[in-house]
């Protein structure tokens, strides 16, 4: 992936998963084994299931979203799993990209509300328009409606590339996974949490956000009480980066099977 050192391991299909494939296979040569073969359909259909296993062992792709509330720590936790040698996307960064100037995302974001969202060089004012969308439900789904479309089509296009490179686990970063409906696209949903009051620091303090507008960000997100119960795996990024490195790797190992050296 890339040149990294993956210790990725190919996932093992299960039981379904090979019932699944067998059965596919089965769909499609079935009929000509129950002529070509002097034996029952049913006895073909075994023997088609010990002819033909290779699909269902070829290597597939893992396909995790990555999610969490605002300031939680999604970015640093992605940075871990790249360093482990995972093939990560990040919406924040498709994001910026479609809309940076000349892309059909900021000609939209234009239309609707005009040069104030823009800088004297032309790319788009975040905190301008930031400030608007933040303070009005309405403002920020035009918003989305503008965006989410487009990273959508990018990310999808992202994993495809991966899927013919062979890569074994993708990372997909979404901050409003849930918000979208998206969870169900994906084999797994990891969601990064941390307390209330450690994200509005964070705001404030690492990314010089005034504590008013911070709040009002952090309550524009779904409650993270709702986004627990639906995550298959979740670490909680309450402490140091020291301590959040073992929790991404006792995920890795949850999702691969595999353990870090």
């Amino acid at each position: 992936m890339g040149g990294r050192s993956s210790k990725i391991a190919v996932q093992q299909p299960t039981a379904d998963r090979q019932a699944a494939c067998h059965a596919a296979v089965s769909c499609f040569l079935l009929p000509v084994a129950c002529f070509l073969l002097p034996v029952s359909c049913s006895v073909s259909c075994c023997l088609l299931c010990f002819l033909f296993p290779v699909s269902c062992f070829l290597p597939s792709l893992l396909l995790v979203a990555l999610t969490g509330n605002i300031a939680s720590g999604k970015t640093e936790v992605a940075r871990i799993f790249a360093d482990l040698g995972a093939t990560v996307i990040d919406a924040d960064e498709l994001s910026r990209e479609v809309v940076r100037p000349g892309t059909p995302g900021l000609a939209a974001i234009v239309k609707r509300w005009g040069t104030r969202v823009l800088l004297p060089d032309g790319t788009l004012d975040r905190a301008a328009l930031r400030s608007i969308v933040f303070s009005s439900p309405a403002e920020r789904a035009a918003l989305n409606a503008i965006v989410h479309p487009e990273v959508r089509r990018r990310r999808d296009q992202l994993v495809e590339e991966a899927r013919a490179r062979g890569d074994a686990l993708v990372i997909a970063a979404i901050p409003l996974l849930f918000e979208t409906g998206l969870e169900g696209n994906f084999d797994q949903v990891i969601l990064v949490d941390a307390p209330d009051g450690v994200r509005l620091e964070r705001l404030v303090h690492r990314r010089g956000i005034g504590a008013a507008e911070a709040r009002r960000m952090m309550a524009a997100q779904m409650p993270v009480a709702s986004k627990r119960t639906r995550a298959d795996i979740i670490i909680d990024n309450d402490s140091t980066l020291e301590a959040l490195r073992p929790a991404v790797e006792r995920a890795w190992k949850e999702l691969t099977g595999d353990a870090v050296e």
